[in-house]
């Protein structure tokens, strides 16, 4: 689908979060590109690279910074001395509730106080983030494929649509059409959101 899109001597920026399914993601994404637009192409196929920006949110446990994992010995394995065991992390009052519900990053995305960044904090890093890559100054038509995670995804669409869907599908992306007379569209779906200000303003806490 997206080598469909690309037009004549486009450049292609792969980036991805600082996990390893998401640089898998963005591998495999590139090679089938290449792949689709076979050789002869004109278009500028970059190679991949780490994006911390686009990474998941920021929790803190005791002092260090922690994935959102699926099990307390899962998120101890996380954590350097002074080490902190899977049946204390079990009563960790986010954690706890965040194990327990049916819609993990729901929690997380609904929650007023989580341990570290909330929704709208990590909207505003993502926005913030793709506002400034203009910048670069490039020639020609640009398109960026970042691969990141589901609680990106929703914390982009709940500050700046209004509407959490839930969980995205497979592969399933957000396209963000930046122009350069600062007004940039939201595509998800059906739906279109008009950001008009680079500044990133309008972002309810939730």
């Amino acid at each position: 689908m997206l080598a469909e899109n690309v037009s004549a001597g486009e450049i292609v920026h792969f980036m991805h979060a600082p996990t390893l399914r998401t640089r898998q993601t963005a591998e495999e994404i590139r090679a089938s590109m290449d792949e689709a637009l076979g050789p002869g192409n004109d278009a500028n196929l970059l190679e991949i690279s780490e994006q911390w920006a686009i990474r998941n949110p920021d929790l803190y446990i005791a002092g260090q910074r922690v994935e959102m994992v699926s099990s307390a010995d899962a998120l101890a394995e996380q954590l350097a001395a002074p080490p902190v065991g899977p049946e204390a992390l079990a009563k960790h009052p986010f954690f706890r509730e965040f194990w327990a519900s049916p819609d993990r990053i729901g929690y997380w995305v609904e929650h007023p106080d989580p341990p570290g960044e909330n929704t709208v904090a990590v909207a505003r890093r993502q926005l913030t983030f793709a506002m400034s890559l203009p910048e670069r100054h490039e020639n020609g038509p640009i398109r960026y494929i970042l691969s990141t995670h589901s609680p990106v995804l929703r914390a982009i669409l709940l500050c700046y649509t209004g509407e959490d869907p839930g969980e995205p599908a497979y592969l399933e992306p957000i396209d963000l059409i930046l122009s350069g007379n600062g007004s940039s569209e939201l595509r998800f779906r059906g739906l279109r959101t008009c950001l008009r200000d680079t500044k990133v303003v309008g972002v309810e806490s939730r």
